[in-house]
């Protein structure tokens, strides 16, 4: 088994922030404001997804987040020309591809490579040659793992949203199947030499087990925090998932040494 990384780092998504924004219109709450109290609690970056339809970030929100946040920047975007222009214009630290339908709440699910497979590896070599590291939002499917690492990715996030949905519905069966899922695709990752992230539906219970997997080098947590943020605020929100975090990476680094 791969030693346990010594730190597990944490995106904090300041989507919703946005959201509740947009639900009035005007400037508050303002996500960068947002991202600026979550870097003071211990978050190690920051992530955005610029949709299309811009139902929550916005063009101006990237711009000033990548001239007033010191944390890297992680841009998750759909591989669309459009997308490709605003990454290659901002330089983002980092680009999360992922499948975006204009119907959809949220992202439902991962990226299927294999259906744009030349298309994919032209767009992100594309990002590549701009420095900008490349994420790709998959499913723990080794299959969709190892054809991002056929067209040159340099990040897999894998998609932690079933685990997360079976938790929340109370099926232990389903649950461990899927979280058994999640520690095989990220093992496979990194015997790939892929860096492993992972994300989606996350909360201060369902992120114990996937923060003990040994290859995560990363987890990006959005809606939950900023859902508990409404209550106790952004600080105190980044800095008990942060603590979480740290205790079970430290616990799963003492049993592997024991």
């Amino acid at each position: 088994m791969k030693p346990v990384q010594n730190k597990l780092r944490l995106g904090v998504n300041i989507d919703h922030v946005a959201t509740i924004r947009n639900a009035r219109g005007g400037i508050h709450p303002d996500p960068v404001r947002a991202a600026l109290m979550a870097a003071d609690a211990g978050a190690d970056g920051i992530t955005a997804h610029l949709r299309e339809d811009r139902r929550h970030i916005s063009d101006d929100d990237i711009a000033r987040l990548r001239s007033n946040v010191a944390l890297p920047l992680n841009l998750e975007m759909a591989a669309t020309e459009e997308m490709l222009a605003i990454a290659l214009r901002h330089l983002p630290n980092a680009a999360c591809l992922v499948p975006e339908r204009r119907q959809e709440l949220t992202t439902e699910g991962g990226l299927n490579i294999h259906k744009k497979k030349k298309f994919l590896h032209d767009f992100v070599q594309a990002l590549k040659a701009a420095d900008i590291r490349v994420s790709l939002f998959i499913d723990p499917s080794s299959k969709q793992i190892e054809a991002a690492a056929e067209i040159g990715a340099d990040i897999v996030e894998l998609h932690t949203g079933r685990y997360c949905e079976a938790a929340l519905n109370g099926d232990k069966k389903e649950e461990a199947k899927e979280l058994k899922r999640l520690v095989e695709g990220a093992a496979f990752g990194a015997e790939l030499n892929l860096e492993v992230h992972a994300g989606h539906g996350l909360d201060f219970a369902t992120v114990k087990p996937v923060a003990a997997i040994p290859e995560l080098v990363e987890l990006n947590i959005g809606h939950f925090l900023i859902g508990e943020a409404i209550f106790t605020g952004i600080e105190a929100a980044v800095t008990d998932m942060r603590k979480i975090m740290n205790e079970v990476r430290l616990g799963a680094q003492a049993e592997q040494t024991s």
